[in-house]
C-alpha cells in the first residue's frame, strides 16, 4: 500500500467513518479517489487532513467529513444525471462519479474550473463535465436525478428543486452562520417536494443569490 493510499484510508475510518457516514459504497467511493490529487501542490501533504484546505480565488475544499455526508444522503445511482454547482477542486465530483454518477458540474471562477478539470483529467475520469457558469443563474426544469450545491443559500429557493426529475434528491445547506441546515430535498411531483434536516454545518454562500435584509439600530 502507497503512502497516500494509507492516508485515504486512515482518513475515511477515523474522520469519513465517525461523523455518521456508514453506507459501504460511500466510503468505498472516497477510498477510491486519489485525494492528494485534487490539492494544490502547496497543501498535497495536507490532502487528507482534517481542515477546509485553499483553492484559488480565496475558496475552500470542503471537508472529507462533509463530502462523506453528502454523498451519503443523496446516493447516486450508476446511470444517473448528477449537477453540481460549485465544482471547487474537482473532488466531489469525483466522488459523485466514483458511485456511477453522470456530472455535469457548474463553476462561476474560470480558474478554480481550469484547476478542476486539470485534476480531473489527472485523475482519469472522463464522465464528469466541468463547464464555467454561474449556477445560480440555474433555468432548467426537471432534468436532473440529483443536485448537489457546494455553497449554502442564505435564503431557500425552489428553483433548484424543480430542476429534479420527479423522484429527484438535491442537497442544500440553508441559512446564514454561524449555524447552517444541510437538508435533502426530494421532489415528488409538481410543486410537490419534501425536505429533511440532515445535520448542522455552515459553508460560504453561494455568490449571486438572495441575501436576507440587514437589520440597523
Amino acid at each position: 500500500m502507497t503512502r497516500a493510499q494509507a492516508a485515504i484510508d486512515q482518513m475515511v475510518s477515523q474522520q469519513v467513518r465517525t461523523w455518521d457516514v456508514l453506507d459501504a459504497r460511500t466510503l468505498e467511493a472516497m477510498q477510491r479517489v486519489p485525494r492528494e490529487t485534487f490539492v494544490a501542490p502547496a497543501w498535497r501533504s495536507l490532502a487528507c487532513a482534517e481542515g477546509a484546505l485553499p483553492l484559488p480565488c480565496g475558496k475552500h475544499m470542503l471537508t472529507p467529513m462533509l463530502v462523506g455526508r453528502i454523498l451519503q444522503a443523496v446516493g447516486v445511482r450508476s446511470g444517473e444525471q448528477v449537477l453540481e454547482i460549485g465544482t471547487g477542486s474537482g473532488y466531489l465530483s469525483a466522488c459523485l462519479a466514483a458511485l456511477g454518477g453522470r456530472v455535469q458540474s457548474l463553476e462561476i471562477h474560470g480558474e478554480i474550473a481550469a484547476f478542476a478539470r486539470a485534476n480531473l483529467q489527472s485523475a482519469g475520469l472522463a464522465n464528469v463535465e466541468v463547464t464555467t457558469a454561474d449556477g445560480a443563474a440555474l433555468v432548467s426544469e426537471t432534468a436532473y436525478d440529483v443536485i448537489v450545491l457546494t455553497a449554502s443559500l442564505p435564503i431557500y429557493d425552489k428553483r433548484f428543486e424543480r430542476a429534479l426529475k420527479y423522484g429527484g434528491r438535491l442537497f442544500v445547506v440553508v441559512g446564514t452562520g454561524p449555524a447552517m441546515e444541510a437538508r435533502l430535498v426530494r421532489r415528488l411531483g409538481a410543486g410537490e417536494a419534501s425536505q429533511r434536516v440532515l445535520f448542522e454545518t455552515c459553508v460560504e454562500a453561494l455568490e449571486n443569490v438572495p441575501t436576507p435584509p440587514q437589520f440597523h439600530f
